[in-house]
């Protein structure tokens, strides 16, 4: 067998399913053809299956048998956070601060690539959103902001960065952060997310990470988040 880059960090499994991701092969044979195929025994490979199947690289069903899974950094990244989280609630604050200086980083290269149909997608959102806000009763656009930030970085040809983002929204769920209700704050939120909208419309890429900047140093004024720390130097938690 050929010898696969970074093997010296893989199981045999999952050594053999990055060779089979070539082929573009999804379906895998059974446990005891696989387990002639890697010479190891079956209790071995049940357990390298079950970390594939954590990382999400491949889905085991009793009638169909084990399916290999297109590769998602997402997958994988999620349940470390969601560990990092059960052992201590303020490394949401770390992750966050990452995500902040990602979103920061790569906004110009990310929006400049949007067509025109996901710009009219994100303004669709806003107006989703204020509508939610102004309705009787009021509802939090948690879906609409979630979908408006990662609509943003959509054509990144960049797995890791995608995950990266993706995975932070899950941890805001997770930490309760989609629950908070201060209405004239939700209302200066969905303002800039406007702005910024316009702002990726009218082709002003200084002007639109200068108001997201703006917007992610909006969270400063939420009091629910000082269990987590406050350091505006490292830019803070999300909006």
């Amino acid at each position: 067998m050929n010898t696969v880059v970074g093997s010296e960090f893989l199981s045999n499994f999952l050594q053999y399913l990055a060779r089979l991701d070539k082929t573009n092969e999804e379906k895998l044979p059974a446990l005891g053809e696989l387990k002639v195929n890697l010479g190891i025994s079956v209790s071995s490979l049940r357990e390298q299956l079950e970390v594939a199947r954590s990382l999400g690289l491949v889905e085991v069903h009793p009638r169909t048998g084990i399916k290999r899974l297109p590769y998602s950094f997402y997958k994988s990244l999620r349940q470390s956070l969601s560990y990092a989280l059960a052992i201590k609630k303020e490394n949401f604050h770390y992750y966050s601060d990452l995500r902040n200086h990602i979103e920061t980083s790569y906004w110009e290269l990310a929006t400049s690539r949007l067509e025109i149909e996901d710009i009219k997608h994100l303004q669709g959102l806003v107006t989703l959103a204020n509508v939610k806000l102004h309705g009787h009763p009021i509802h939090i656009p948690q879906t609409e902001h979630r979908e408006l930030h990662l609509g943003m970085y959509k054509r990144l040809d960049n797995p890791f960065v995608i995950g990266l983002l993706e995975a932070y929204w899950d941890m805001y769920d997770a930490v309760g952060l989609n629950v908070y209700a201060d209405y004239e704050y939700l209302e200066r939120v969905w303002q800039y997310h406007q702005e910024i909208v316009d702002a990726i419309y009218k082709r002003d890429f200084s002007l639109g990470h200068r108001l997201l900047v703006e917007h992610i140093n909006l969270l400063t004024e939420r009091p629910d988040l000082k269990v987590y720390g406050n350091d505006n130097q490292a830019g803070n938690i999300d909006n």
